[in-house]
């Protein structure tokens, strides 16, 4: 944080930091002392790397749940043994620490007005708030989002001189960062494509009332509207344009089901046959009447379902496509190799996490007002090696 106006893709003033026998120091400080808001699925994962990290200090935890307020974080996140963390529901309580950052794993954008309501407390006592809950701020830019989600937001950062960072997997890195770092070694882009490749088998989401899966294939899910799924998944499409230097004539999609032929056994039951068992969505940024920038998701239930939709060269990727001068294929694969049996979901969505969390010590050095991908510098993940 500055004293400078609020801006969106300001100037970055990052030190250079020089590692030492004692670790990398920002700002007098060897670790940063954050609060995490939220304990479900990747927040529980996250605060498990957070302890004994050489370069983050959890300070406080946020909880919303009534039952977890007063019991140990490590009780609540299933680490075996206390972490001397205390969850809470005193908001003023975890300002009072005055940490670094909140970094916030709440709920999703269908609860906007609870997170807006809480990350603006933060952000007008001046402290920084990286996020992974409200995905349409990945790109606050993006014609699609309502004025009472951006103006508080731009208003605290303006009051407390403090910054938000909201990230993600997709909408997130894996179709934002992956894709524009792979254009800078391009001297043409004639197509870019992001791919979400997915079995979904494992998964316990909320995929029926968003996507359809498991529901008859005349039931129109929430996602098929081309408006909200421009909203909800779109974020990185004009970010793309704009880094690219252009601006699009209109953004489209297109929306396909798959029925499976036979029952399907997932995590959450069994999906009968005849029911939507596969979905591929794309989002798609023309310019000069031809799609140039595409966001593509094949979600599935098993490996062999929609046979003759893209795959990855190995299950569960995010892809990368480019055709262009050179062109250029990249596929990422999120996997625990640790003998956890956690899946390629709970790495993925670790993965998600820990781009927030390490994102920190960057977004405080940023001037305030809105963060986004194209503000940030390489961020390598400083301590992981030790």
């Amino acid at each position: 944080m500055t004293g400078a106006a609020p801006v969106l893709g300001g100037t970055l003033h990052v030190p250079n930091p020089i590692p030492g026998v004692t670790g990398i120091t920002y700002r007098g400080r060897v670790k940063k002392r954050v609060v995490v808001w939220g304990t479900g699925f990747v927040g529980s994962m996250v605060i498990a790397e957070i302890v004994g990290h050489p370069l983050f200090e959890l300070v406080g935890v946020g909880v919303s749940n009534p039952d977890k307020v007063g019991r140990d974080v490590g009780e609540i996140c299933g680490l075996g043994a206390p972490v001397g963390v205390t969850a809470t529901d005193d908001v003023d309580a975890l300002i009072a620490l005055k940490p670094d950052a909140l970094v916030h794993y709440g709920p999703t954008a269908a609860q906007a007005d609870a997170n807006i309501a809480l990350i603006t407390r933060f952000l007008r006592a001046g402290i920084d708030v990286c996020s992974t809950a409200m995905t349409p701020w990945v790109w606050p830019k993006m014609h699609l989002n309502p004025p009472n989600w951006i103006e508080p937001i731009t208003e605290a950062c303006e009051v407390g001189q403090s910054s938000c960072f909201t990230t993600g997997i997709d909408p997130g890195f894996a179709n934002d960062l992956f894709p524009m770092t792979l254009m800078g070694l391009c001297s043409e882009v004639r197509r870019v494509r992001a791919s979400e490749l997915l079995d979904y088998t494992n998964y316990t989401g909320d995929y029926e009332f968003e996507m359809g899966i498991g529901k008859p294939p005349e039931h129109r899910p929430l996602l098929e509207s081309p408006d909200i799924l421009i909203f909800a998944w779109g974020a990185t499409v004009p970010m793309i344009a704009h880094a690219a230097g252009v601006e699009l004539d209109e953004i489209t999609t297109t929306w396909d089901k798959w029925v499976t032929p036979d029952d399907r056994k997932t995590a959450k039951g069994v999906i009968g046959a005849g029911n939507v068992a596969a979905v591929r969505f794309t989002i798609n940024g023309v310019y000069r009447g031809e799609t140039r920038i595409q966001l593509e998701h094949v979600n599935r239930i098993g490996a062999d379902a929609a046979p003759d939709w893209p795959t990855g060269n190995d299950n569960d990727v995010y892809r990368v496509d480019i055709e262009g001068t050179p062109s250029i294929s990249q596929e990422t694969a999120f996997r625990f190799t640790d003998g956890s049996g956690r899946d390629a979901a709970a790495a993925g969505c670790l993965a998600t996490g820990l781009r927030a969390l390490n994102a920190v010590p960057a977004v405080n050095q940023h001037l305030p007002g809105w963060v986004t991908p194209l503000d940030l510098p390489l961020i390598p993940g400083l301590g992981t090696i030790r």
